[in-house]
């Protein structure tokens, strides 16, 4: 297996179960079932038509859409034609798909289901050729089912090569111009081989595809390691069906983002209050019932595997969800490595850390505390930018620009990145990182962010967590100026915070706050709250915005 490329991993499923099922995707509410005969037939189809009009091997075409069983059969496509996959992000702005099909020369672009598709159609130009996957998205020059009618599949297989550019990933980046992670077939197919293999993930099990495939995580963990394993996908419909879905699906491979994982932690609290849920749980018989109940109407009473990434989850959650009988496995990744980098396996996790490398991966922590990848996952390049890519990769190592350190088990904990250090008005500098992590280890904590560049002393601007609205004011604000106390009495004096601002507006990818894969936006947060910073009282440690 760790010696096949994505296409000979493909048919080596369209051999061995071809009458299986691997993608299942909800219509109206009714799941449509492909096995991997059927997307072999639609994907040599949409190949063959994709070559006839006028794409060439090496040719950029685009995919802009929700997660669905098209998306996978449109990748599988491109393959067979020998073309490079440039995915957008469903949710960006019109002015940043023009700014990546502009740079990445795109031909053409697969269009499917999107919330304002009439709004990022502005920002296609009308020399590419648009085709509409089978759901209502904007107007295309072709349709999905009758442009596949026309074209008899592509014959023959064609031979995949390892360092072929396979797809072209563009970050989302908190600041800057979006760049071009170019990802080679070789890269990608290492990453899904030996991940499957370390976790022992088979055709047994069942993944649920929701995040958006333009970013490399739901890719890595989800597309490639289903495609690897030859376990069946089942997509979400819509996200007011998410719930039903995913408890319809009860995937036993789930990976989420921290703001998610909240999100599912608030419906059970909406339910089942905190202090009631406590109470429960802390009943010997009654507890586990209570808690089995809970991981099956999360459609969760199966999973075995349980990933969160892309941003710092807080200590405080995790422990939630293990109360419940959730074991939630952080992991750190970039799209520079597609994501295969560190994971704490099942059975294996200390909370805190990001876990240690997978299979493969050598870590190094640079003397400036940088953490260093070297891999043959790594990326060929940003592409048509070689002097980002000379920054990037040094002697054959990623650097990150994360900084980190290793404790002596092997377990990485991610202490800031290497911009981030800031400089009060005293002339002490600060990282951030370590500080906010000791900040979200309090259960009221959702998301937080520290600043202090010319300021006295740093403060942190705090979004509350769901369970903090459930408590009177009175007790998260007591309990929230004792963690503060205690905080300030392991730090050093320039370090120690002088407020905790709560903040009222949730931060989220609409307002700008955060990153399509959920990453603050510090210079954006810095910038809004600039004028509460200014006015803050000396006398009032913590202040409700």
């Amino acid at each position: 297996m760790t010696d096949q490329l994505p296409l000979q991993r493909f048919n080596h499923w369209l051999e061995q179960q071809p009458d299986a099922v691997w993608l299942r995707q909800p219509v109206a509410g009714v799941w449509h079932d492909f096995t991997w005969r059927q997307v072999d037939d639609q994907a040599r189809r949409l190949a063959s038509a994709l070559l006839a009009l006028g794409c060439a091997p090496g040719d950029r075409v685009a995919l802009l859409a929700k997660n669905c069983a098209e998306w996978f059969i449109s990748d599988i496509a491109l393959q067979m034609a020998g073309l490079t996959s440039v995915p957008l992000y469903p949710l960006q702005a019109p002015e940043q798909i023009a700014y990546v099909l502009e740079h990445a020369d795109c031909k053409v672009i697969l269009v499917g289901k999107l919330d304002e598709p009439d709004k990022l159609a502005t920002g296609i130009a009308p020399h590419i050729t648009r085709i509409a996957m089978p759901y209502p998205t904007m107007p295309t020059a072709h349709d999905w089912h009758s442009l596949l009618a026309r074209h008899e599949p592509l014959a023959g297989t064609r031979e995949q090569q390892a360092e072929e550019l396979l797809s072209i990933l563009y970050t989302s980046g908190t600041t800057g111009a979006p760049k071009g992670v170019m990802l080679s077939a070789g890269a990608m197919a290492r990453s899904a081989a030996w991940a499957t293999s370390e976790l022992g993930i088979g055709p047994r099990d069942q993944f649920f595809s929701y995040l958006p495939l333009s970013h490399a995580a739901e890719r890595f963990l989800v597309q490639f390691n289903s495609l690897y394993s030859g376990a069946p996908t089942a997509f979400v419909e819509s996200l007011e069906t998410f719930a039903s879905d995913l408890r319809h699906v009860r995937p036993t491979v789930f990976f989420s983002v921290p703001r998610l994982w909240t999100r599912f932690q608030l419906g059970v609290l909406e339910k089942l209050p905190q202090a009631r849920l406590d109470r429960l749980l802390r009943i010997p018989l009654l507890g586990r019932l209570v808690a089995r109940k809970i991981r099956a109407g999360l459609g969760l009473d199966r999973a075995r595997i349980l990933v969160s990434g892309a941003a710092a989850i807080s200590t405080g959650l995790l422990e939630w969800y293990r109360r419940i009988g959730l074991t939630v496995c952080e992991g750190y990744g970039m799209t520079e490595h597609f994501a295969y980098g560190c994971f704490n396996r099942p059975g294996q996790v200390r909370f805190g850390s990001v876990g240690r490398p997978m299979p493969n991966l050598e870590l190094r922590i640079a003397e400036d505390g940088e953490i260093l990848f070297r891999s043959q996952t790594l990326m060929q390049g940003y592409y048509r930018d070689p002097e980002k890519t000379a920054e990037a990769l040094r002697d054959g190592w990623l650097h990150t620009g994360d900084k980190g350190a290793v404790d002596g088990d092997g377990y990485l904990r991610i202490t800031g990145r290497v911009k981030d250090i800031f400089k009060t008005s005293k002339g002490k500098y600060v990282a951030p990182a370590p500080i906010e992590g000791e900040i979200a280890k309090c259960q009221w904590v959702e998301q937080v962010c520290l600043m202090g560049s010319n300021l006295d002393q740093p403060l942190a601007l705090i979004e509350l967590s769901p369970a903090a609205r459930q408590q009177s004011r009175e007790q998260v604000a007591a309990d929230l100026q004792t963690h503060l106390a205690v905080l300030n009495s392991h730090l050093e004096p320039h370090e120690r915070v002088s407020h905790f601002v709560l903040v009222r507006e949730p931060w989220t990818v609409d307002n700008g706050c955060m990153t399509p894969t959920m990453k603050i936006r510090r210079n954006v947060l810095e910038a809004r709250y600039v004028d509460l910073i200014e006015r803050l009282p000396a006398h009032q440690p913590l202040l409700w915005e």
